[in-house]
């Protein structure tokens, strides 16, 4: 190799050993100087340190110094307040005990008394047994002696009147029964004349306020209803060819069709009103059409009947909100509207059961009582005659159950059933329901009787007279409505006659059944009759 080139190498080798070797002193000497510089911030920093530790610790003397003495301070209050207590108790306890001697001596006096009182009340006890047994047998003594003297002096009297003790104490008796007899009998009769004429008064107001807030409308129905045609010429129509139309309206209506002479007009007989209404509905709708023949028949009989079971619903919904109740259940207001088509001696039910709920609304809100319970049970006091020919049982039975079934109270179902006197009523609205039941029944124009049955009960009424002691005659007059009997007066005293009345009017009200209420008078006269010629 060149040496000129090992030289410039080596040359350059030289100089960059320099350069690095400068530097290197040079880091070195600032390295030494910044270790320097922080063993001198080191020394300070620990200085700082020891100083704030040193402070520290003089601070934690200091304080554990003051607590110290604090806890001395309070050990020695509470040390001081415990003494005090101590001795406070210890005062107590002891007054106390010297409370506690002195009742004890108290007590031991008290016993020391009682003792000396009980051996001072068992002597007397043993004093008095003895005078009680000495008076026993003074007393017994002398009952005898009392006894055979009375016995003695029974005899004398005895053979002087001719009568013995026992007759003698009958014919007292009965003479005193006798004149109680006259007596209670004056009294009940001023009593009941005192308690008539008030409760008249009283009835008078109350129906006469009833009546004048009630006003109802009554239509008669019977078991035939008549249909008028716009011509004779449709009387054939609705018979058809050989009978074929009116056998068909019968046989899906149910209802007997009776043409007869009468002009423009068939009758409709049937039992049940609400067969009668939907053949009435279904022929008048059927001559307003004009086809009349057996399938049109049974198609329009269907439809009114259906229509007609709405209409019902519709009666008892009407019915209830007319009373402002709104709360009867579903099937109750479509049972009420059957009403409307249900008949009773003529009269038609659902008007007879508006009529009681008004009447039972107004007396009770003149006598204070529940109003809505008496409207309730007025409304719903005859619901069991809508199905009572139906299924077997009483319409009060049936509707005991039917009100038992939707829900009503025990108060509304006792009001119903105590409307027929059946059962006791225990509420001053089951009273009122059944006063406006006989009030609604009774009125004028209400109800209609059949004769036969009229007759029998003039017939049964008169004969009530039949085998009592001095009855001359019987009438009953009125149409019922009083019973006058004629007796003797050699037979019948004036007390006599007012408890055959009595006695008439409680059998009358046990056998009969009849609207309203009877007056029974017994007529008892003495007449002298004599002809001057």
């Amino acid at each position: 190799m060149d040496p000129l080139i090992i030289f410039i190498v080596s040359a350059i080798l030289v100089v960059a050993a320099g350069v690095f070797f400068a530097f290197g002193m040079k880091a070195r000497g600032k390295a030494e100087e910044s270790r320097a510089l922080a063993d001198l911030e080191a020394k300070k920093t620990l200085e700082t340190a020891r100083l704030e530790a040193e402070a520290q610790v003089e601070r934690a003397r200091a304080a554990a110094q003051k607590a110290e003495l604090d806890a001395k301070d309070q050990v020695l209050k509470a040390r001081e307040a415990a003494e005090n207590e101590v001795n406070r108790r210890r005062n107590e306890l002891a007054d106390l005990e010297k409370r506690l001697l002195a009742k004890e001596d108290a007590l031991d006096k008290k016993v020391a008394s009682a003792e000396r009182r009980e051996q001072d009340a068992e002597n007397r006890g043993k004093n008095l047994e003895k005078r009680e047994k000495r008076v026993a047998e003074i007393e017994e003594a002398a009952q005898r002696e009392a006894e055979a003297l009375v016995a003695a002096q029974r005899k004398k009297l005895e053979e002087i009147a001719g009568i013995t003790a026992e007759q003698a104490k009958r014919d007292l008796v009965r003479e005193l029964e006798n004149e109680a007899r006259l007596g209670a009998t004056g009294l009940i009769r001023r009593i009941e004349e005192e308690a008539v004429e008030n409760a008249q008064m009283k009835a008078q107001r109350l129906l006469a306020m009833t009546i004048q807030r009630m006003a109802s409308e009554y239509v008669a129905e019977t078991t035939v209803s008549v249909l008028d045609l716009p011509s004779d010429e449709m009387k054939g129509r609705i018979i058809g060819r050989e009978g074929r139309n009116i056998r068909a309206v019968e046989a899906a209506t149910g209802v007997d069709i009776i043409v007869d002479d009468t002009p423009e007009a068939v009758l409709l007989s049937s039992f049940d009103p609400i067969r009668r209404e939907v053949a009435r509905r279904a022929l008048e709708r059927l001559i307003q059409d004009g086809r009349i023949h057996p399938g049109r028949i049974e198609e329009v009989v269907d439809k009114v009947r259906a229509e007609l079971w709405e209409d019902l619903k519709k009666t008892g919904e009407a019915t209830a909100y007319e009373f402002g109740i709104a709360d009867y259940h579903p099937e109750l207001l479509k049972l009420l509207g059957r009403l409307k088509y249900r008949t009773s001696y003529g009269q038609s039910v659902l008007q007879h059961s508006k009529e009681v709920a008004w009447a039972a609304c107004h007396l009770a809100s003149e006598m204070g009582a529940d109003v809505a319970v008496a409207k309730r049970a007025g409304l719903m006091h005859d619901i069991g005659k809508a199905i009572d020919r139906e299924q077997e049982g009483t319409h009060l039975e049936l509707g005991r159950q039917l009100l038992k079934k939707y829900g009503e109270s025990e108060a509304v179902i006792h009001g119903m059933e105590c409307h027929h006197g059946d059962y006791e009523p225990r509420t001053i609205e089951a009273v009122i329901v059944n006063a406006a039941d006989a009030i609604s029944a009774a009125r004028p124009g209400a109800r209609r009787e059949i004769i036969e049955t009229y007759v029998k009960r003039l017939e049964k009424l008169e004969q009530m007279t039949h085998g009592m002691k001095g009855v001359e005659k019987t009438f009953a007059i009125q149409a019922g409505r009083e019973l006058r009997v004629i007796v003797d007066a050699k037979q019948v005293t004036d007390a006599d006659c007012f408890w055959m009345s009595k006695d008439l009017a409680k059998r009358i009200q046990s056998e009969l059944q009849y609207p309203g209420q009877i007056r029974i008078t017994v007529i008892r006269e003495t007449r002298a009759v004599e002809y001057a010629k």
